[in-house]
C-alpha cells in the first residue's frame, strides 16, 4: 500500500471567536483519519446531510482548509511543511469538480478558456498544435466532440456538457486523485447516468482514485466501491458499498436508505428521517451526536460518546449498539474497504 493523501485524526472547527470569544462552535469534521491509497485506486463516496461536513472534508482533502488539530500527509509529507514545488504538485495531482460547473465559466469567455489554462499555467503544450490534441482528446475521453464544443460560450451548451468540460479540465492535468463535490445534482436526470460513467471511466481505464460527494445514495450505489457516511462531523459508517447500503448497521445510515423514494409507483415514498437539531452546539453534546434523533436510542447514548466498531471484515459503525464487538485498533476507516484484488478474489472463492 502506498499512501498518497492521509488524515491523521483530523478535526476541523469553525467559529468560537465572538466578540468576547463566546461564539458557537461548530465541529466540521471530528477526529477523521483515512487514506487514499496511490496503488489501489477506488471510487469512494461520502455521503450525509447538508451540514454533514461532507464539503469541509473535500476542502481539506483539497488542502484549501488547514485542519484545527491532527495533520494531513502528501505523499509522507506534512502538508504544512511542503516547499512551493511540492505544493504545485499537489495542486496538478489533485483536483476538484464542483457542484455548480456554471460558476466556474466566465460568461465573456467561450469554454475554450477552462481548457487553455491549466495548460498554460503547468507549461504543459510545447505548441499549439499539441495544445489543441490534448484538448481533444480530453473532451473525447468525456463523451464530447471537440467540433460541436469549442468556440462556443458557456450559455450555448448544456449543463451536462459544461459538467464534462470540467471533467475534461481537470483531465488535462494527469491527476491522481479526482474530488467530485455533488457533480450530478444540478443536471438533468437524463444526463446524470452519463457524467457518471465518465467518472467511472476515469477511475476504470485511467486509474485515478475518485472521492464522490453526495446526499444520493442511489448514484453512491451505482459507481462506487466504498462509501463513509457523515453526520455532524463524524463518521458513523463505513465500509464496501455493497456492505453499508445492502445491511446499513448504524441508525442514521438506515434512516438515509429508508428515504429513498421507491420506484414501484404502489409505493409510498420513504420515509422522512428526523430533523437536526442545531439548536444544540457541537461542544454541548456530551454523547453520541446522533442520540437526539436515533429511534434506537438508550439513556447511556447521551452521556458516553461511541467509538468505532468493527462490524464485519468491510464495515464499521461508531454506535453503542455495536459496543460489544470491540473498538478498532486501527483509526483509519479505509482499513475496513475493500481494493479491487480483494474483490476479485471474494468473487471467484464464492463460485
Amino acid at each position: 500500500m502506498s499512501a498518497f493523501i492521509e488524515l491523521d485524526h483530523v478535526t476541523k472547527t469553525f467559529g468560537g471567536s465572538g466578540f468576547f470569544g463566546g461564539g458557537a462552535t461548530t465541529i466540521a469534521v471530528d477526529d477523521v483519519s483515512l487514506t487514499i491509497d496511490e496503488d489501489e485506486p477506488a471510487i469512494t463516496t461520502v455521503a450525509g446531510e447538508s451540514g454533514s461536513g461532507k464539503t469541509t472534508l473535500t476542502r481539506l482533502l483539497l488542502g484549501s482548509h488547514v485542519p484545527t488539530d491532527g495533520r494531513m500527509l502528501y505523499r509522507g509529507k506534512d502538508f504544512t511543511r511542503l516547499t512551493r514545488r511540492e505544493r504545485r504538485a499537489f495542486q496538478r495531482e489533485v483536483q476538484p469538480i464542483f457542484q455548480d460547473p456554471f460558476e466556474s465559466y466566465n460568461p465573456f469567455y467561450k469554454v475554450d478558456h477552462v481548457l487553455d489554462a491549466p495548460i498554460k499555467n503547468f507549461k504543459l503544450a510545447g505548441s499549439v498544435a499539441e495544445k489543441k490534441r490534448m484538448i481533444e482528446d480530453a473532451l473525447e475521453m468525456v463523451g464530447l466532440v471537440p467540433e460541436e464544443t469549442l468556440g462556443r460560450f458557456p450559455h450555448q451548451l448544456s449543463g451536462g456538457q459544461r459538467q464534462r468540460i470540467m471533467v475534461a479540465r481537470a483531465l488535462l492535468l494527469k491527476p491522481r486523485v479526482i474530488l467530485a463535490d455533488e457533480p450530478v445534482s444540478m443536471v438533468d436526470a437524463s444526463l446524470r447516468a452519463t457524467i457518471l460513467d465518465s467518472i467511472r471511466r476515469l477511475n476504470r481505464d485511467l486509474g485515478i482514485s475518485v472521492i464522490y460527494i453526495t446526499h444520493d445514495l442511489t448514484t453512491a450505489y451505482q459507481i462506487s466501491d466504498n462509501i463513509l457516511v457523515m453526520y455532524r462531523g463524524t463518521i458513523v459508517e463505513a465500509g464496501t458499498v455493497d456492505a453499508v447500503i445492502q445491511n446499513p448497521q448504524h441508525p442514521y445510515t438506515q434512516l438515509l436508505i429508508e428515504s429513498i423514494p421507491q420506484p414501484d409507483p404502489k409505493n409510498r415514498w420513504g420515509s422522512e428521517p428526523p430533523q437536526q437539531n442545531w439548536e444544540i452546539s457541537d461542544t454541548e453534546i456530551v454523547g453520541c451526536k446522533f442520540a437526539d434523533r436515533c429511534p434506537a436510542v438508550m439513556d447511556r447514548c447521551h452521556t458516553t460518546r461511541p467509538a468505532q466498531y468493527l462490524i464485519g471484515e468491510h464495515q464499521l459503525a461508531t454506535c453503542l449498539l455495536y459496543e460489544d464487538k470491540g473498538e478498532m485498533t486501527n483509526p483509519d476507516i479505509t482499513s475496513t474497504f475493500q481494493t479491487e484484488k480483494q474483490a476479485i478474489a471474494a468473487a471467484a472463492a464464492s463460485k
